[in-house]
């Protein structure tokens, strides 16, 4: 039987008093979704002070990598994952990780960007993830057109489902594990649940143990 674990994550950088906020309205998170970079009025990127921080609270990251406004085209998912790699090499990120592209569903995508995201982790020693809405956009189309060009994308690649969206809750209030999947075969072991907390700027989600394993 699968074991959910319950965390957050947050474009903004994880301060005391984020992480003070978290526990006193939630409670304390077993991981925490940050992106890899900077982008401008989107999101504080990861810093080697923040990732001591939030290791010796004993939480685990889940790296995102967000620099990318479309998932079309082989060589684009190629050019996005080495730069997700490069990130993740950068900060010291063990192997063995899996790393998440972030796939709005406003974005447009199509199956040979899935493809060269996921071939080029392949040799690189990190895992592919990818952050999705399975019911709006292009992905779903996208993605069950590559895995039955190449099985590898479905076997290699987990799916972090942003859909459907009860609400944002406490660790011990958190819905029964059940995302929204694409409609064909996919490890959807993540699951974005609540959006925007007013009270602390973050987001609630559960995870499945095994993904919780491989994070950093």
């Amino acid at each position: 039987m699968a074991i959910y674990i319950w965390g957050v994550d947050s474009a903004s950088k994880v301060t005391d008093t984020l992480y003070d906020c978290v526990v006193k309205n939630y409670g304390k998170p077993k991981f925490w979704g940050r992106y890899l970079i900077s982008i401008k009025n989107v999101s504080d990127g990861l810093t080697l002070e923040e990732v001591k921080y939030l290791h010796q609270k004993g939480i685990k990251i889940i790296p995102i990598y967000n620099k990318f406004k479309e998932a079309i085209g082989y060589k684009k998912g190629q050019i996005v994952a080495r730069n997700a790699i490069f990130n993740a090499q950068r900060f010291a990120v063990p192997k063995g990780t899996f790393i998440f592209a972030n796939i709005e569903n406003f974005f447009k995508v199509d199956e040979s960007w899935i493809r060269g995201w996921v071939d080029t982790f392949y040799p690189s020693g990190y895992r592919p993830g990818l952050y999705v809405d399975p019911t709006k956009g292009d992905f779903s189309t996208a993605y069950c057109e590559a895995i039955k060009k190449n099985e590898k994308v479905k076997v290699q690649t987990i799916l972090w489902s942003a859909e459907p969206e009860p609400g944002v809750s406490k660790e011990k209030e958190a819905p029964k594990f059940n995302p929204s999947f694409p409609p064909c075969d996919a490890n959807v072991w993540a699951w974005q649940y609540g959006r925007d907390s007013k009270e602390c700027h973050i987001d609630t989600n559960l995870i499945d143990k095994r993904l919780y394993n491989n994070l950093w």
